[in-house]
């Protein structure tokens, strides 16, 4: 192990963060650093105190092993050429468990959706040896069982699998760099991935792709706005318009399948998305009849026009806007209610082509009534901290 710095300039000043990193050997004979803790901006002092405390861990570290045999106290031990250690087993604990089940679990899921046949020729080992199939399992183990960042997947999270094991690989398959450019080779395949994957779910579950379900959401990032790229302020579902951001567009089927999805600018407005995504579907998948199920802000009155009139026409299920709702009112008034499920009761108007559809719900009733419980209790305490407040004026 050994102290690395990385020096960054700031406002015409110089700041040094240091990490305590360890080099690990790969196959091939080639070494790979591992960051082992991050210990920030250090003073000259708590420099020398960590290098050395490397210095007493490496001795320890590089001194000449022993080869030991271990056996159960409860019987004696047999005269062996190497040192004979007898351990008490009702007393041993586990420390740093190793997560195997559910890696194994994980890659034996990735055989039946033939993913292999897909990537074996997209993506091959490099010159250099690195098998970037392998670090693709890698990755998506992680996203199915704790997702997370390429950061923590390198530093925290490999190290504490049976991964390596399993997929008969070092270390190598974990550098950050190496999890960063694989990502990259993926995106060019995103379409035909889609494609293939839509295929399997078909022949495996008997998925249907008639009713797609379309949304759209939003991530931040805490830095400095860059002068060009995706991220740009806009309007932010978290709240936090001081920050730069990217809008996230995803289709999915009604089983959970995802179909497509778009990572677009964060100035992006949702009522601009659903055109392309109408015909990116169509030059993909084919013209079918759809239904497309959406948030009340995503489509205009234009889009919906052009779904309608188009060959075959495209079905959508959307919200009404709260003043159309305002003029249809008294037709849903003289219609009676009709029970389509247990505790679920709809009104059906019919105008200009449109069917109008309002639903009640006593679930959604109880849930509303208990949010407004909790908000009135909320207020009710602060009334009373009020009343007991001394009032200078």
């Amino acid at each position: 192990m050994f102290l690395r710095v990385k020096r960054r300039f700031k406002d015409g000043k110089e700041h040094r963060y240091w990490s305590v990193v360890e080099n690990r050997r790969t196959a091939g004979g080639r070494t790979v650093q591992r960051q082992v803790l991050y210990l920030g901006e250090i003073n000259d002092s708590q420099q020398a105190a960590w290098c050395k405390s490397i210095k007493v861990l490496d001795a320890d570290a590089s001194s000449q092993g022993r080869q030991m045999v271990l056996f159960s106290d409860d019987r004696p031990a047999p005269e062996l050429a190497c040192e004979v250690v007898q351990v008490r087993l009702s007393e041993l604990s586990l420390h740093h468990p190793r997560q195997w089940g559910g890696c194994w679990l994980a890659l034996n899921l990735w055989d039946p959706l033939e993913l292999d046949t897909f990537w074996a020729e997209k993506l091959k080992p490099s010159r250099k040896g690195t098998r970037w199939l392998k670090v693709l399992k890698v990755l998506v183990c992680q996203r199915l069982l704790a997702p997370g960042s390429e950061w923590r997947l390198h530093r925290q999270w490999f190290g504490q699998t049976a991964l390596a094991e399993l997929l008969g690989e070092d270390f190598a398959v974990a550098q950050k760099d190496t999890l960063y450019r694989c990502l990259d080779r993926l995106l060019a395949h995103k379409q035909a991935l889609f494609s293939f994957l839509t295929g399997r779910w078909e022949s495996l579950f008997g998925a249907r792709f008639d009713v797609l379900l379309y949304d759209l959401t939003s991530t931040y990032f805490e830095c400095a706005p860059p002068e060009e790229g995706k991220r740009q302020f806009g309007y932010s579902r978290d709240k936090r318009f001081d920050c730069v951001q990217v809008v996230i567009a995803l289709i999915v089927i009604p089983e959970g399948f995802p179909l497509a999805y778009e990572v677009m600018p964060g100035n992006t407005s949702d009522k601009t998305t659903l055109k392309d995504f109408l015909e990116s579907i169509e030059r993909q998948y084919g013209k079918a009849n759809r239904t497309w199920v959406m948030d009340r802000g995503i489509p205009t009155e234009e889009t919906l026009q052009t779904m309608r009139q188009s060959d075959p026409p495209i079905h959508y299920l959307v919200g009404t806007p709260k003043g159309r709702l305002t003029r249809l009112e008294r037709a849903f008034l003289t219609r009676p209610w009709n029970e389509v499920r247990e505790s679920v009761q709809v009104k059906l108007v019919e105008r200009d082509g449109e069917l109008y559809v309002l639903a009640r719900s006593e679930g959604r009733v109880d849930k509303e009534r208990a949010m407004r419980r909790r908000r009135l209790k909320r207020l009710w305490r602060r009334l009373k901290e009020l009343q007991q407040q001394a009032l200078s004026r």
